[in-house]
This record gives structure tokens, C-alpha cells and sequence, in this order.
């Protein structure tokens, strides 16, 4: 573990390039990582509010009895709520990052194939500009596209993009982020951060297209 990187590439670039072990992360942790790292000196308390929706591809190929189609066809439900694994993960690379947070994380399962949308509820500390904010961390990310109006999950779908969009009423924060699960949540993002271990662009090989 002394040896391991988290690669969520937006924040560990550098530690990527001379890594031999990398933790790839998956699509919860992916989504709220990217919408909340950037507010993390901001929030007040060290209380935080996730409520993530993703579609059933995020359990795998195996069958079970929550995941079948008569079950999640024109049905709609949380899950493992304040209880969930990577719930321990996304709060554990906060305080990595530069702040200890107590993640309250509530997933849901959509009835569709593929995409996931996080909605993150926070207390700031002071008033602000959560979209200029965004944009001054993200304006050197290819893949972070800052939104004016609130994500869709049609948008970002089959690509390697990460769609954010933030506002808030006086000092209460909501942030809304939309990724594919397959691909940003996993398998694009391995591509992503093998290229950056490799020595090669971190975009080599993934599509720049898209909505």
C-alpha cells in the first residue's frame, strides 16, 4: 500500500507518472470526487450530502434479484444507503486531498444501462462563485466540462467527458455531476492513467468527441 497511487488523474498526475501500483477508481468515488475536491477548503462543518443515481451496468454481469429487468424496469430505489463501501473510500481521499469529511453517500439504481448522476449538498463557509471556482481548477482538464445549467446524463454517455455544473443560495452549495460509469467511472479512466504511467498523453487513444 506504501507504494500505491489513487489515480484520479485530475489530482495525481505527477504521482501517476512514476507509479508501478495504481488504484483505479470507480465511478461513485469518481463523480463525487470531482465535484467536491475543488470546494474542500470551503466547506463549512464537515458534514457532506451525496445523493448519486447510476444505472444498473455499475453492478456487473451477474445476475441478482435487485438487478434483473423485471425488477428495475419502471422501478426506481436507493441502496446501501449511509452505508455503502465506497462511502469509506471517497471520505478517506478528502482528507488525502486536504480535508476530513463525514461523506453521507445515498446511491440509487436507475432503470437505464449506463451513466450516473451525483448531486452533492454542502455548507460553505463563506459566499462565492462555484462556477468561476470550477473553472479556474479545471480550465487546463480536457474532460472537465463546467456547465451553465444543470448535467445530463445524455451528454456525457459513451464518452470520457465529466460534465459540472454548481450554484448556490447564499451559503448552501449544490453541485451536479454526470459521467459514464463504464468509461470515465473505469475503463477510460485506466486508459487515461496507464498512458500518464506510460510516459504518453493522457488522452492517447480516447475519443475527444462528444456532445
Amino acid at each position: 500500500l506504501e507504494h500505491a497511487v489513487y489515480g484520479l488523474s485530475e489530482y495525481s498526475k505527477e504521482r501517476i507518472k512514476n507509479a508501478t501500483l495504481l488504484a483505479n477508481p470507480g465511478c461513485y468515488p469518481t463523480a463525487t470526487l470531482l465535484g467536491l475536491l475543488p470546494f474542500l477548503s470551503h466547506i463549512e462543518g464537515e458534514s457532506v450530502f451525496v445523493d448519486a443515481k447510476s444505472g444498473v451496468s455499475g453492478a456487473g454481469r451477474n445476475p441478482t434479484s435487485t438487478t434483473h429487468f423485471p425488477h428495475v424496469n419502471e422501478n426506481f430505489f436507493s441502496y446501501s444507503p449511509l452505508a455503502h463501501r465506497h462511502q469509506i473510500e471517497m471520505e478517506e481521499k478528502c482528507e488525502f486531498f486536504g480535508k476530513a469529511l463525514k461523506i453521507n453517500f445515498i446511491p440509487h439504481l436507475l432503470p437505464i444501462t449506463r451513466g450516473m448522476l451525483v448531486s452533492i449538498f454542502a455548507r460553505l463557509n463563506s459566499e462565492l462563485d462555484p462556477l468561476a471556482l470550477l473553472k479556474q481548477r479545471y480550465k487546463h482538464e480536457k474532460f472537465i466540462r463546467i456547465t451553465k445549467a444543470p448535467v445530463e446524463l445524455s451528454h456525457v454517455v459513451g464518452t470520457h467527458f465529466c460534465d459540472i455544473f454548481a450554484m448556490t443560495r447564499g451559503r448552501d452549495l449544490y453541485v451536479n455531476v454526470a459521467i459514464d460509469n463504464l468509461l470515465r467511472g473505469a475503463s477510460s479512466q485506466a486508459i487515461a492513467n496507464a498512458n500518464v504511467m506510460c510516459g504518453l498523453e493522457a488522452d492517447m487513444g480516447l475519443a475527444r468527441f462528444g456532445f
